[in-house]
């Protein structure tokens, strides 16, 4: 299902900085975050759809989804992990390929879709749900937010704590550096979950129930589901930039930092 905080264009060091964790079967088969072969794209890679969840480009661009939670979802439908893949191999302004996608849309299951240019400062936030309505585009405004598996920013449960959790980790760096590693063992690892009274309401109470937390681990008759890789994306004004991720490879954690330069930022 996954679920991602980022911040702006309101740091006085990083124009851009996300948190992410990918929710999927523990067994699906999966390449962490790595440069993709033979076009720009750094980002973890679904090795079924060959999609991906979140990735960037030495563009200053980034796209990153999650699904929407609803009751029914389509078997045949286009996979959603092709939504950041198609954008960050364009060369269309966040909201030239979010009109674009006006006539397709509806080809795929629910998706809250993020694309950024960070050197024109244009984010746009996309949406097929509601089901059967014209789908959502809307500009980004700076400041702090949250993307669950509803609208931007709705209050979940799981997103409010996320929220809370963060800004309190955070508050000690001022303006100063983000110590990012810091920041996600201790809020993108927080296993607690919402009380029964606050779940959407949308699916089976008990699965809510269980992805009602930041972090996700649950047994399924289909194998365990959960929580497989937090990332933090972090771009300087300089174009400095670092992919951070901890990650499940063959029931053992590991990590990696990948550095790189986002060429038209200075």
């Amino acid at each position: 299902m996954c679920i991602a905080l980022f911040l702006w264009q309101c740091h006085p060091l990083y124009p851009f900085l996300l948190l992410n964790n990918r929710d999927e079967y523990h067994s699906r088969p999966t390449k962490p975050v790595c440069w993709w072969e033979d076009c720009d794209i750094l980002g973890g890679r679904d090795e079924i759809a060959m999609g991906t969840w979140l990735a960037c480009s030495t563009q200053g661009r980034v796209a990153f989804l999650t699904n929407v939670l609803e009751l029914h979802t389509l078997p045949e439908a286009k996979s959603r992990g092709d939504l950041p893949v198609l954008f960050l191999k364009s060369s269309k302004q966040p909201k030239e390929f979010a009109e674009s996608l006006k006539s397709e849309a509806h080809y795929y299951n629910g998706f809250n879709l993020m694309l950024a240019d960070i050197e024109s400062k244009s984010m746009v936030y996309v949406s097929n749900r509601p089901k059967g309505q014209a789908i959502t585009i809307e500009e980004v405004a700076p400041g702090l937010h949250v993307l669950s598996n509803d609208k931007l920013d709705s209050p979940w449960h799981k997103s409010l704590r996320l929220e809370l959790s963060f800004k309190e980790h955070v508050a000690k760096y001022g303006e100063g550096e983000i110590g990012v590693k810091e920041v996600i063992e201790k809020v993108m690892k927080d296993r607690v979950k919402a009380d029964k009274s606050l779940l959407p309401r949308i699916c089976s109470p008990d699965w809510e129930f269980n992805l009602s937390s930041i972090f996700v681990e649950v047994e399924t008759p289909l194998g365990v589901y959960g929580t497989r890789s937090s990332a933090a994306l972090t771009v300087r004004s300089t174009g400095e930039a670092s992919f951070y991720e901890v990650y499940l490879d063959d029931a053992k954690w590991k990590e990696h930092v990948i550095d790189f330069h986002i060429g038209k930022l200075k």
